[in-house]
């Protein structure tokens, strides 16, 4: 039996294939360290509501 996805998990999926993707290129490119670092350095930028400042890409200041 297959289960349809709805339309929200469809999406959050295509996101987690990118952060896949770009974690592994950064692996490759920079090595583990850098690469854990940066990912949370990007949720901490979420958490600290940096995410919703009107579409202001972030800048290595801001990290």
């Amino acid at each position: 039996m297959q289960i349809e996805l709805s339309e929200e998990e469809k999406s959050k999926d295509a996101f987690f294939e990118r952060i896949a993707r770009l974690s592994q290129e950064m692996v490759e490119a920079h090595g583990r360290d850098f690469s854990m670092g940066a990912l949370v350095l990007g949720a901490r930028w979420i958490a600290e509501g940096k995410a919703d400042a009107g579409g202001k890409e972030p800048s290595r200041k801001m990290m």
